[in-house]
């Protein structure tokens, strides 16, 4: 085992390139990096190669790894838009209070009765079950960046496992009192509330002062980005510490107070800023992992057996999926979103440090009271002698427990976690409109109205500016740059449209998006009428303002009410086109299929392979594999209607 400190730098050197080759590993297979991480971790650690153990890094280890929890929870939270939780603002709100809850105290219960050992008291199974509520950003985050699930579902996931860090670790260390006994509690609610207060409160200050600092100080206009960048990463450390130094915990609050609060202000420097953050974090996030999961013993996962595999079960299968469903009910989610969200619950770094922590205290404290029976004789000596033994029996059981809960649910849920959103078909294909003025914002909600996940494309700061605030997901950056569409979602897009106000831009736009990302359908916008045939040679599907403005005027004129009527799609009627795939549909003529859409929608058009263009039905024609019929009616009638059809 290293532990001298002439091969301490080649070591730390060597887990942070094996970090990042499992990132750049884990991007190419499309599975997220903890997996990688972990395995790693193992491999050179106690329970393999025994390269690193307990000892290899002293006493340095927990504050290693509190400042990259410190990075690591900024970063996540600066990422998370108040406007993005507004998507679903109730379940979002109850994930993180009831549901936590139920994670808590469910959690506690499966623990309490899994283990047939006097150790394991409530205490300790309320311990655990706090650490195990946190899921947590560095778990999740790598998850979403190869499950690309609709903007809600993921800022749920997100929300949960920021908020759920801060209180889990609190919690944590408020119950972690009443267990040992080296340490005075002063009451669970008033312990908690300080905490969090501190956090709070000093997450606030720091805001402030970075937001000041970035908006208001001058500097140095060569240097400005890096020194912005190289400002905040100090800002969020100086949090984690100053609140720690006040409270134990207090600077997981303190990082996420600091990061919703600068990142949900408009300061100078935002993309620079969550750049390097990303890359600092990926870094951070790669070398903690690995050397926690070097530092478990491999007994540690042996001895808590069946125990811990039942309590696995239990966490897995059946309170997250109970909580999730018990906090989104009612709500936008849609019952496969519902069980991806039950399925996604893998536990993070929060659980794994603040475990390996206790774990060290409860020790030590063993250790301690060894050494004064030693001194003793008689039934003192013996009860000394049996409290460090239930305490030694309490870190083995709590490390033991909670690794094999974040090594199960890291290794099968994060594994599986593309696999079942494509079983599940909640990876939405996203429409991109590149270009963020007053078309493509008037699409973009006409668009969201009918339940598709857009995202506008646009570098003017006023326009991106107006867009989020009409809360619109928004990527910044030139659409003509193959990297900004690929960072937008263009490989998994089924429509790209380019409406901006330049044709030069619209064509490369066009031709990025068939060349280099094979999508479905390009739609664009000709502000000129004579580039109409360059857009068309492309096959592009070409829209002329010129044209458009006169279609518009001609049904006003010939046709007003339906003018009228399409004109308010999406408010109170609407029209859908939708590929028929229920079999209890298939081969039935429209006159049967007819009477079992919702009331207030009609099949108004028919087309598919076997069709040269759309036609009106008749009442005897039979709907065939492949067709694609055009919806008519109420806008929530025609919706009902396509789920109608479309389920499988």
């Amino acid at each position: 085992m290293a532990g001298s400190s002439g091969l301490l730098i080649p070591l730390v050197a060597g887990i942070i390139g094996l970090g990042v080759v499992a990132q750049v590993l884990a991007a190419r297979l499309q599975v997220p990096s903890i997996i990688f991480y972990l395995l790693v971790g193992v491999t050179i650690g106690q329970p393999g190669l025994g390269i690193i153990g307990r000892g290899t890094f002293g006493n340095a280890l927990p504050g290693i790894v509190g400042l990259a929890v410190a990075i690591i929870v900024f970063e996540g939270a600066y990422h998370l838009r108040f406007e993005r939780i507004r998507e679903a603002p109730a379940a979002t709100f109850r994930l993180v209070t009831l549901g936590a809850a139920i994670a808590l105290v469910g959690t506690a219960v499966a623990v309490y009765f899994a283990f047939d050992s006097p150790a394991v008291t409530w205490e300790l199974a309320f311990l655990i079950g706090a650490l195990l509520v946190a899921t947590g950003p560095t778990v999740i985050t790598p998850i979403l960046q190869v499950v690309p699930v609709r903007d809600r579902v993921a800022t749920a996931l997100e929300t949960e496992g920021i908020v759920n860090d801060v209180t889990a670790a609190i919690i944590a260390v408020v119950v972690f009192e009443t267990i040992n006994p080296a340490t005075e509690s002063d009451g669970l609610l008033l312990a908690f509330t300080e905490r969090l207060g501190t956090g709070l409160l000093i997450g606030l200050i720091v805001a402030g002062v970075l937001y000041y600092a970035l908006q208001y100080v001058d500097l140095s206009p060569g240097d400005a980005p890096r020194n912005a960048r190289l400002l905040t990463l100090a800002g969020a450390l100086i949090a984690y510490a100053a609140a720690n130094t006040l409270a134990t915990e207090a600077g997981v609050a303190a990082v996420a107070t600091a990061g919703i609060a600068l990142g949900n202000t408009d300061h100078p420097y935002e993309a620079d800023i969550e750049s390097f953050k990303g890359d600092i974090t990926l870094l951070v996030l790669s070398f903690v992992f690995i050397a926690l999961a070097a530092q478990l013993s491999l007994q540690s996962l042996i001895d808590v057996g069946l125990a811990g595999i039942i309590v696995v079960v239990a966490v897995a299968l059946v309170i997250r999926p109970l909580l999730v469903f018990v906090s989104t009910v009612g709500d936008r989610f849609t019952r496969p979103e519902k069980l991806f969200i039950s399925f996604v619950g893998p536990r993070g770094i929060i659980p794994a440090s603040v475990a390996t922590l206790f774990a060290v205290e409860l020790n030590d404290e063993a250790a301690v009271l060894r050494e004064e029976a030693a001194e003793l004789s008689g039934a003192e000596a013996a009860r000394l002698t049996a409290e460090a033994s239930t305490l030694s029996s309490q870190a083995d059981i709590l490390l033991g427990t909670v690794f094999l809960v974040i090594f199960a649910t890291a290794m099968l849920e994060g594994g599986l976690a593309r696999t079942i959103a494509e079983k599940l078909d909640v990876i939405p294909m996203r429409v991109i409109i590149v270009g963020g003025g007053k078309v493509g914002r008037s699409l973009a909600t006409r668009l969201e109205d009918r339940g598709e996940n857009v995202v506008i494309i646009e570098e003017d700061e006023q326009a991106v500016e107006r867009a989020r605030n009409e809360g619109f997901a928004v990527e910044i950056g030139d659409g003509t740059d193959t990297d900004v569409l690929r960072s937008a979602g263009a490989e998994n897009a089924k429509t790209v449209v380019a409406a901006t106000g330049d044709d030069d831009a619209n064509l490369l736009v066009s031709q990025l998006a068939s060349s280099k990302f094979d999508v479905e359908r390009i739609i664009a916008r000709a502000n000129n009428p004579d580039n109409v045939e360059a857009f068309e040679d492309l096959g592009v599907r070409t829209i002329s303002s010129a044209m458009a403005t006169a279609w518009a005027i001609d049904n006003q004129i010939e046709r007003p009410a339906i003018a009228q009527w399409m004109t308010d799609v999406g408010r109170t009627g609407d029209v859908q086109e939708v590929e028929v795939k229920n079999p209890d549909l298939l081969g039935k003529p429209v006159r049967e299929v007819g009477p079992m859409l919702p009331e207030a929608c009609l099949i108004a058009l028919v087309s598919g392979d076997d069709h040269e263009e759309a036609e009106v039905p008749t009442a005897d024609y039979v709907l065939q594999e492949g067709d694609m019929v055009t919806l008519l009616g109420r806008r929530e009638s025609v919706r009902d209607g396509m789920t109608l059809v479309s389920q499988t």
